[in-house]
């Protein structure tokens, strides 16, 4: 065979597989995003320097921003058991963070620190009062950084399963860069990110984080693997950003400099209980609660003990 021909069908077929992981990651999009069940119920944008950002307002009061895990299948979606409750006694916000849910999904770096720009951003500009946030998991380290930029209007911030204090400090190393160059690829990257995302994996994710399994129903596993993939996958630029570890976060600093009243909440996990004790370590007035029968999501597992907990901690 000539170097031509060969050459030929080599193209040829690195053509065919590049067509052919196209479709498959079309397929995949089209698949997850069907049932359209994170439609918005009103196009309610905050237009902000890098995109826009979806939220949502109700009830009127005191404000009390509610913000979401950091993960590429969390969104507002996450505190629908518990707004509507709450607006009866205060203004109610929820927002998806940009490359997450109903919000944008820039081709960009996310850091800490564009995060805590965001929070700061919103609350100045849509809020327009100081307020009380209430934020989950690998969340909670981007509010307390709002907190002590100086620019914030942050009154008490209650965190619900915040992550271990010392594994948000994990700066990139070399894997963990050469992970999110692979994430980023145009067609493999995108693929790697859909077979991660699989509605299987994410069940799993979810019955990893529930106390009780058998709370989990079919269409919270649906709307969190739609989630995943609004934007046809490119919430995997924020996903690369989170495997290289450039979210990374001095929570240690960031408590040594606050005044506020800071609260945390954990389920029945012993682990999660533990990372609680680490931050009233650094900041002896943080005051911890434990949820009996929760897991990593109470106000998606037992909003009801939720609620009565937030009662006593924002005086509702």
């Amino acid at each position: 065979m000539s170097w031509k021909k060969a050459l030929t069908i080599g193209t040829l077929l690195t053509g065919a597989t590049a067509v052919g992981i196209h479709l498959l990651n079309k397929a995949i999009y089209l698949s997850a995003v069907a049932e359209h069940l994170l439609k918005p119920s009103a196009e309610t944008y905050y237009d902000w320097k890098f995109g826009k950002v979806y939220y949502t307002k109700r009830g009127e009061g005191a404000p009390l921003l509610l913000i979401h895990d950091l993960n590429t299948y969390s969104s507002g979606y996450e505190w629908h058991a518990l707004t509507e409750k709450l607006a009866k006694k205060r203004t109610i916000y929820t927002l998806d963070l940009i490359g997450c849910g109903r919000s944008e999904k820039p081709n960009l770096t996310y850091t800490n620190y564009l995060y805590v720009q965001l929070i700061n951003d919103f609350i100045k500009n849509v809020v327009k009062d100081s307020c009380d946030v209430v934020a989950t998991g690998d969340s909670c380290p981007l509010v307390l950084g709002a907190c002590q930029s100086g620019e914030s209007s942050i009154k008490s911030i209650s965190m619900i399963n915040p992550e271990d204090i010392h594994k948000v400090a994990h700066i990139p190393t070399y894997r963990s860069r050469i992970l999110t160059k692979l994430i980023l690829l145009p067609l493999a990257g995108t693929l790697l990110y859909n077979i991660l995302m699989r509605k299987e994996n994410i069940e799993t994710a979810l019955k990893g984080a529930f106390f009780d399994k058998n709370k989990i129903s079919q269409s919270l596993v649906q709307t969190y693997y739609e989630t995943a993939h609004c934007g046809n996958a490119s919430s995997k630029y924020l996903f690369s950003s989170i495997c290289g570890n450039y979210l990374t976060a001095n929570v240690m600093l960031y408590l040594k400099d606050l005044s506020n009243s800071i609260y945390i909440i954990t389920g029945c996990d012993e682990k999660k209980q533990n990372d609680a004790e680490e931050y009233k370590k650094v900041l002896p007035s943080v005051e911890i609660f434990h949820l009996e029968e929760s897991g990593y999501y109470p106000h998606l597992e037992t909003p009801d003990a939720l609620l009565e907990q937030l009662s006593i901690c924002l005086d509702l």
